[in-house]
């Protein structure tokens, strides 16, 4: 098993804040979706970024992964993790953290990735035990989930168990199995988020950025804007300019009230490969010659 440098998959520093992250896997995520990219290899690279952003978002994974790599592993060293690591402690957690499998909509994570976080599936009575005899685990499902309700499939020591997810279901809500936890407990499961690489989440409003050309921005038009329940139509006002935001009210999470979806604008130029389009590019800074001094 070779060392992944998250840091290099996302193109970032180590001294990387929160927001030029966001960015970073943002942008690359939008590069290698499945759905949108003919790279070659764009699926894995796209999993991989997934992978990446989902440790260094999270301050507990990236202050951990942090630890490893300050002990001077590289990218593509033959690696093993330290013992212990992952089991409470010193630069250990202090629960247990349960990730569904692809089947359950899951980004397929490495087995790097499990070798450390993984681990904590079944750790030692100091990684996830509450108060009472139960056991605490931390569960990441799909926004999709959260958004429909349904069912989420996960192993818990060694046993597979189909849990209920309500609709509209919130980070940091506890999700109670009687009995299903170590030694006969209860098992509790904290609910987060995964990362998505189209939305994030602002309380029960969904925040999407969405690219359109200038004359979209300029003239005024109408697109299709994905949303958690299908794409709908949106009806982009004329003289735009990038950073205004758009509301389609009722298209957030479920709740009372439901949330909304935050459409951003973000203007995106094609390349001109043609000499004619070349030509209009050409046509279009004469025409608007001394715009920017406007500004």
């Amino acid at each position: 098993m070779q060392f992944k440098d998250y840091y290099e998959t996302l193109g970032v520093e180590p001294t990387a804040g929160e927001a030029e992250i966001k960015t970073a896997y943002r942008r690359l995520a939008r590069k290698y979706h499945p759905d949108v990219s003919k790279e070659a290899g764009a699926e894995e690279r796209f999993k991989a970024v997934n992978e990446a952003y989902e440790v260094l978002r999270d301050a507990e994974k990236r202050a951990a992964y942090d630890q490893l790599r300050a002990r001077g592993y590289r990218p593509g060293e033959e690696f093993q993790p330290p013992p212990n690591f992952g089991q409470g402690g010193p630069g250990g957690f202090n629960f247990e953290e349960v990730f569904g499998g692809a089947g359950a909509g899951g980004p397929g994570f490495s087995d790097f990735f499990e070798s450390l976080f993984g681990q904590r599936r079944g750790a030692g009575p100091r990684a996830g035990r509450a108060a009472g005899g139960d056991t605490r685990a931390r569960l990441a499902i799909p926004l999709e989930l959260a958004y429909t309700g349904g069912q989420q499939r996960l192993e818990v020591g060694g046993r597979t168990l189909d849990v209920r997810i309500p609709q509209g279901i919130r980070p940091g809500q506890v999700i109670r199995l009687a009995g299903q936890g170590s030694g006969g407990g209860n098992l509790l499961l904290e609910i987060d988020y995964r990362a998505h690489p189209q939305f994030e989440v602002d309380g029960r409003n969904i925040l999407h950025v969405l690219q359109v050309a200038p004359w979209e921005a300029a003239l005024g038009a109408t697109v299709q804007v994905p949303t958690l329940g299908g794409s709908v139509e949106l009806k982009i006002p004329p003289d735009s300019d990038a950073g205004r935001k758009l509301r389609l009210r009722g298209r957030g999470l479920p709740g009372t009230p439901p949330g909304d979806q935050i459409v951003e604008l973000e203007i995106r130029a094609p390349r001109a490969t043609t000499e004619a389009q070349r030509a209009l590019y050409r046509q279009m800074a004469q025409a608007f010659e001394g715009e920017r001094e406007t500004r």
